[in-house]
């Protein structure tokens, strides 16, 4: 029998079970995969916490790797045998198979291996849209990126380098500020010792920053606005501590004429040559080595339980993934 993570109710990580599961035939335009790897997001506990609400009961996870068993009808570009990956499709990635829509997959590259896969696809292809679409960062651009230690902030510092920007990472401890350090942020910043909109002053001298990306949400939310450059842009793509509460948009006009977007991948990568355009450049970036993958951690697929808890501590950095 096939096994998947369900649970049956919101709430701790203690709801994750270990279940059976039917997994049946592919139908038109899908496709059944046994999966290799599977990623571990954030958003995976707001899914758990009914943060983000979900129909029950429910599978989990929306990233992973493996190997097609079989497609549906309709479906000509992927053949069994074939090694894919996703990142952005319908939940269900806590599985060691399942049926998905084969639009959602993408052939991995040689030179690219399933684990790495796992751990890239959601992070990546969110890194994709944050620094080439939602704002184009470009050489000489001094960013400020959030949670820089985490798994989307190693992969967009190193990216944001590559492309001549200086970043600036804000971390939770020094242990952190090393590894950003070693991934691509020019400068560090640890919150719980530092202001850092102060620093962020100081590192500009005065000038700011035309982008903040921000995937902490309520306890950050409003010092980045204060970080941003007349016109600048505050990406605000996560909430780790909490949602930003409602907020008087005249501050966006005090401020210096600011934007603030809400971005999500499934936008982004809405239309199939879309996803397939941006994970050819997230391929390009990761096979040429001017940007690493750090898998840190590893789990059995059955101790999601365990994985969860971990990630919500802060005990995690970069990315995770557990192995099927």
């Amino acid at each position: 029998m096939t096994h998947a993570i369900r649970f049956h109710k919101t709430g701790g990580p203690e709801v994750l079970s270990w279940e059976e599961v039917q997994v049946g035939k592919p139908g038109a335009g899908e496709a059944r995969i046994r999966h290799t790897a599977v990623g571990l997001n954030f958003i995976d506990i707001y899914h758990r916490t009914g943060l983000y609400p979900l129909p029950m009961p429910s599978g989990l996870g929306g990233e992973g790797a493996g190997v097609v068993e079989e497609v549906g009808a309709g479906v000509t570009d992927l053949k069994p045998g074939d090694r894919v990956a996703y990142g952005n499709a319908p939940l269900g990635a806590y599985s060691e198979a399942r049926l998905i829509p084969a639009d959602r997959l993408l052939k991995l590259p040689d030179g690219i291996d399933d684990k790495t896969a796992a751990a890239m696809m959601l992070k990546g292809l969110t890194a994709q849209y944050l620094i080439r679409q939602t704002y184009r960062v470009k050489a000489g651009d001094t960013i400020l990126l959030h949670a820089a230690a985490g798994g989307v902030g190693l992969i967009l510092s190193q990216w944001a380098k590559h492309l001549g920007a200086t970043v600036i990472g804000t971390v939770g401890s020094d242990d952190k500020a090393k590894l950003a350090k070693a991934h691509g942020c020019e400068h560090t910043i640890n919150y719980s010792k530092e202001d850092f909109v102060k620093r962020v002053d100081e590192i500009t001298g005065g000038k700011k920053c035309p982008v903040v990306y921000d995937s902490v949400g309520k306890d950050t939310f409003m010092k980045s606005l204060d970080c941003l450059a007349p016109l600048g842009v505050l990406a605000l793509f996560g909430q780790s501590s909490g949602a930003v509460e409602p907020f008087n948009l005249g501050l966006l006009a005090a401020k210096g004429s600011l934007y603030v977007t809400r971005p999500t991948l499934f936008t982004y990568a809405m239309k199939r040559e879309n996803l397939v355009a941006m994970a050819n450049e997230l391929f390009d970036v990761v096979k040429s080595g001017a940007v690493k993958i750090e898998v840190n951690q590893t789990y059995p697929l059955k101790d999601a339980a365990k994985a969860h808890t971990d990630l919500a501590a802060r005990k995690t950095t970069g990315s995770t993934v557990f192995l099927v």
